[in-house]
């Protein structure tokens, strides 16, 4: 049960949602996800249950991922899944909880609207949003609020969020629609183009999660993955290898590099003596593909550190970040 000054913290994230309760920590994590009853508009199921009819669904039940590359794309379905899931972690009470919601850096005005009226139609007193990188810094334990540079690249589901931050705000940053999901993408195409098979997401992400690469791996690892044969249009199994991976996720994770380049590029150069000496921080749950930190540590030739809870990072510096609520002036306060 909430007390009067409850707060909550969201990563509400592409793949996850991840809820922060001041003094409990980490309380939801949960697939964002949401099946819907297509003619009556009913919400069937939410979170994991949900995640398990992806693909699965006959035609009156729609099992929807409501945001899509960092933003809402479909609102009322978001707004939902919200009102759920702030259920699930608060019960009925008498007082409407806080919230503070994190956002990638470089969303528009209007998404930042939508995020704000879903949270408040969904029950939130007050909303307060959040950069990624900020958060992410937090959470990772970095002292932000020093004169000195730290950079932080944060790979999500839709968008891979990267800035170098210098009292407590980005100096240089950049948002990317290339994260967890287009490693996704980019292992189904493979698939179908060397192997003429369809699979399905699920699949690709287990492949990813299980065997996925981006740098060489000393052993060559293997698994069997079952899908639909383009030419038969039969269900085959094949064995795939990691090498494969290394192939298929070459070209996400380049634009990944590509992109921190451009950043430390523009970044002042005292800022960037900081960050050769420092190194730079990954978090997001999209760092975690094997061999990211190698690659990018060899193409820009600065130590890479990923961050300890790196799925979590995002939530957690939400939840610190929560502490200074009351302080936090007018222009981030959206009543």
């Amino acid at each position: 049960m909430f007390g009067f000054g409850q707060d909550i913290g969201i990563d509400l994230g592409t793949a996850t949602v991840i809820a922060f309760v001041k003094g409990k920590g980490i309380v939801l994590r949960e697939p964002s996800v949401v099946a819907i009853d297509s003619h009556t508009g009913d919400v069937l199921a939410v979170g994991k249950e949900a995640r398990r009819m992806l693909g699965r669904t006959p035609g009156n039940i729609t099992a929807t991922r409501p945001l899509r590359e960092g933003v809402i794309s479909n609102y009322t379905v978001t707004e939902k899944m919200l009102k759920y899931f702030i259920g699930k972690i608060g019960g009925k009470t008498l007082f409407a909880p806080r919230i503070m919601i994190c956002i990638p850096s470089q969303v528009t005005e209007v998404e930042k609207r939508a995020v704000i009226d879903a949270a408040t139609q969904a029950g939130a007193r007050k909303v307060y949003l959040i950069e990624e990188p900020i958060a992410a810094a937090i959470g990772a334990g970095i002292d932000i609020s020093k004169p000195c540079g730290n950079m932080v690249v944060d790979i999500g589901g839709g968008t891979t969020d990267i800035a170098v931050i210098s009292l407590g705000g980005p100096v240089v940053h950049t948002s990317i629609k290339i994260a967890g999901d287009k490693f996704d993408e980019a292992i189904v195409k493979y698939i179908k183009r060397k192997h003429n098979m369809m699979i399905g997401e699920r699949t690709a992400e287990e492949l990813k999660v299980n065997i996925g690469c981006v740098y060489p791996k000393i052993q060559d690892l293997e698994m069997d993955i079952r899908g639909r044969d383009l030419l038969t249009g039969l269900p085959k199994t094949i064995t795939i290898h990691s090498s494969e991976m290394q192939e298929a996720l070459m070209e996400p994770a380049m634009s990944i590099v590509d992109a921190v380049h451009s950043v430390l590029e523009r970044t002042p150069p005292e800022l960037a003596a900081d960050i050769s000496d420092k190194g730079i921080y990954m978090t997001g749950g999209g760092c975690l593909v094997d061999g990211l930190d190698k690659l990018l540590q060899e193409k820009t030739g600065i130590n890479i550190m990923i961050a300890q809870d790196a799925v979590s990072c995002v939530a957690l510096g939400t939840g610190k970040a929560l502490d200074n609520l009351d302080s936090l002036d007018g222009k981030n306060k959206i009543r």
